[in-house]
């Protein structure tokens, strides 16, 4: 098993909460992490609450739950018995007077808006919350790769049996399966009633508007829905972990911001395969390149600066940056995202900078080594920039999220 960044924070949550949930989209590795983590217990058990075997043992969930007592138990897609939450709080309070203060249940789920709701209701100081992303730069990859690599991963995609094929043909067939599965099975069994055709057709337009502006009426006219229908299917597929919606920066600047939102189809092997595209050449190829790089790189940032305050800049006059990340120790970065291996920024970045009061300016670009520009910039790859975050993010060790 390739080792995961999240599993050292999952084992220290899990020290620390009755329980922890661990979210992420399917197929992203969140079973395997939880195997592991069981093999390392003296006791446990896990359930797969899709299995109809399991749901049968669980006819009285809280005697069964309390049969376990001082085992760690493991709830596969918790967010598909939603009416367990209820009954998970009284056995979690039932089992800590009885000596169990942590370790108790590890929850979980690819659906963050059911989990998390029925969690700070039902659970509220109980429960710790953990992502696990597709893999990542930093775990995929050794931090002196070499450039095809770091291409190879962009082109597939993070997610395991993606990266993992063996050739680029068998990658792009199981993104194709992997979508139709989330458009004909998981989707609707949120309870939307959507067909696939439109949804494909919607998730399809977000791919050839990576990193856009989102304009909801215009994509509503193009699909021939309600504005509000539209929401919907953002709200959905952000709640899936397949869509980021990147905010405005807000600040009192005296100047006129942006106020609507970027999206950003959040695995970049998805946008490919979305608009059929198999080889680093067809990527290359295609006008989505640019921005296609610039989501990749924003997911690889955000996976190891969770707690971050993350937004992008814009003016109407011009000042502009890709992302602005206010950091837990007080540092604000700007950042520009390029895909050109002689990058240069415009004056728009710099007068974004001066705005937001970035304590730091960085310019990521597929280049070698790391060096300087002009004015206080670093020109970084992303693994090295994945590198800075992380030892400041070490540094500066935030409380864990304590829904």
């Amino acid at each position: 098993m390739k080792v995961r960044f999240a599993e050292n924070e999952l084992a220290t949550l899990l020290n620390q909460f009755p329980a922890v949930v661990l979210l992420g989209p399917r197929q992203a590795g969140k079973t395997t992490l939880a195997l592991a983590v069981m093999a390392k217990h003296d006791n446990s058990v896990y359930l797969d609450l899709e299995l109809p075997s399991v749901m049968r043992q669980l006819d009285d969930p809280q005697a069964y739950l309390l049969a376990q007592s001082h085992k760690l138990v493991i709830l596969d897609e918790v967010q598909r018995v939603p009416e367990l939450f209820a009954v998970l709080r009284g056995v979690i309070d039932i089992r800590r007077r009885s000596g169990e203060a942590a370790g108790q249940f590890l929850l979980l789920g690819s659906a963050t808006g059911v989990l998390l709701r029925q969690a700070s209701e039902s659970l509220a100081g109980r429960v710790a919350q953990l992502e696990l992303t597709p893999f990542q730069a930093r775990e995929a990859l050794a931090p002196d790769a070499p450039a095809e690599a770091l291409n190879a991963l962009w082109v597939r995609g993070g997610f395991p049996l993606s990266w993992l094929a063996t050739t680029d043909a068998q990658s792009l067939r199981w993104r194709d399966a992997f979508i139709a599965t989330y458009l004909e099975r998981d989707i609707p069994a949120l309870g939307p009633k959507i067909p696939a055709t439109t949804l494909r057709h919607f998730w399809t337009m977000l791919a050839h508007s990576q990193g856009s502006m989102l304009n909801q009426s215009q994509l509503a006219a193009s699909l021939a829905v309600s504005g509000q229908m539209v929401a919907r299917y953002i709200d959905i597929l952000c709640d899936l972990m397949l869509l980021r919606r990147l905010q405005p920066w807000h600040g009192n600047v005296g100047k006129r911001l942006v106020r609507s939102p970027k999206v950003y189809v959040r695995d970049s092997g998805l946008v490919h395969a979305l608009l059929g595209l198999e080889t680093l050449d067809a990527v290359l190829g295609h006008p989505v390149a640019g921005v296609s790089w610039e989501g990749f790189v924003i997911e690889q940032l955000l996976a190891v600066a969770p707690q971050a305050q993350a937004s992008f800049y814009r003016t109407a006059h011009g000042a502009e940056a890709d992302l602005v990340l206010g950091l837990s120790s007080g540092q604000t970065w700007v950042i520009e995202i390029k895909r050109s291996t002689a990058p240069t920024v415009s004056k728009g970045f710099h007068l974004a900078a001066a705005d937001v009061g970035a304590t730091r300016k960085v310019l990521i670009a597929p280049v070698g080594a790391p060096y300087p520009l002009r004015e206080g910039i670093e020109v970084m790859n992303p693994l090295h920039a994945v590198a800075q975050l992380a030892e400041n993010r070490l540094k500066n060790v935030a409380k864990p999220f304590n829904a």
